[in-house]
């Protein structure tokens, strides 16, 4: 089972840089929004699109990022930051730091974007479409490479189960960045495999 932690707070601090500045970051920006500037982040920085006012958020397209890192409430952050302590970190050792941390940010931005497309008008903030980016990533590998194991294969396929049902039944929620963010990680992940696969292959050929 991939995702069991077992490591230390240095361990994983040492083994997982990015991941635990991902939930770092999330932290301190929620505390500081919440503790001393009254909601100004939040404000200025979710993500919103509609036909009439920044739409596609072209007028502020740096909602698109920011929003990644902006939490409600919470039972918003907790249960975000929840999910990447403890699924994120075998992708960052799969990937490594940097292109961990690339998927991670693009996950996200996709995840706003299809929301966007699908939704003629559509607002939100969270981690929770890159998330569902990592999630993705796990379906391919669960489907497509069929090179988890049992345990951890369950592990993806029931978390996903329930988080669509929660996503379908709870008002409130973003549907299609969630969808969004699955998709993306999925497609990034497939693409990441063949360029692998590719390179492996001009290497044995040589």
């Amino acid at each position: 089972m991939i995702f069991l932690r077992y490591e230390s707070f240095g361990g994983y601090l040492r083994m997982y840089p990015v991941t635990a500045a991902i939930i770092a970051i999330n932290i301190l920006v929620y505390a500081l929004d919440h503790l001393v500037l009254d909601g100004w982040l939040l404000n200025h920085g979710y993500f919103y699109s509609d036909p009439h006012d920044n739409y596609f958020s072209l007028e502020k397209p740096w909602r698109y990022v920011t929003a990644v890192f902006l939490h409600l409430d919470l039972a918003h952050i907790f249960y975000n930051m929840f999910s990447i302590l403890v699924f994120a970190p075998p992708l960052e050792r799969l990937l490594g730091h940097v292109k961990y941390a690339a998927f991670y940010l693009i996950c996200g931005i996709a995840a706003n974007f299809f929301s966007a497309v699908v939704e003629q008008s559509t607002a939100g903030a969270g981690a929770s479409g890159a998330i569902y980016g990592v999630f993705g990533a796990y379906l391919f590998l669960a489907l497509m490479k069929k090179t988890l194991d049992p345990n951890s294969r369950k592990t993806v396929y029931t978390i996903l189960v329930f988080g669509i049902i929660y996503t379908l039944i709870v008002p409130n929620i973003g549907i299609w960045a969630h969808f969004g963010g699955l998709l993306a990680g999925f497609v990034l992940f497939y693409l990441y495999d063949w360029y692998w696969i590719s390179k492996q292959n001009r290497r044995y050929t040589r």
